[in-house]
């Protein structure tokens, strides 16, 4: 699991510091970009559930639509069996597309338009 003592949980706590890092960047830059061009603040917030949906879950993206309720079901309990890791990680690409919505919404308030 998760353990700080000795170097393997010195090198378990460098790779979740890059993996929060990497997924809050990545999120911000794919929200700031859809901001700009959709000129929708908030959009990427509220799809970002979805897209973590199809990142966790075990099902294609046509079974959501052919077999609903099995997708819908197994990726429910894969998300709920995630570990706290995961969920630290997860919850940082969250945080990047909510931050972005915040730029997005002080940059056009200071004047710049964008696209």
């Amino acid at each position: 699991m998760f353990y700080i003592n000795g170097m393997e949980g010195d090198i378990v706590l460098i790779q979740l510091i890059v993996s929060v890092l990497l997924y809050f960047v990545i999120f911000f830059g794919i929200a700031f970009i859809l901001n700009m061009l959709l000129r929708r603040t908030w959009l990427m917030a509220i799809l970002y559930p979805f897209v973590i949906s199809l990142i966790v879950g075990d099902s294609s993206f046509s079974e959501y639509f052919t077999n609903t309720g099995e997708a819908f079901s197994s990726t429910f309990t894969k998300m709920t069996s995630l570990a706290p890791v995961d969920i630290i990680i997860l919850s940082s690409g969250l945080v990047g597309t909510i931050v972005s919505g915040f730029v997005i919404k002080f940059l056009r308030k200071s004047g710049y338009q964008m696209f």
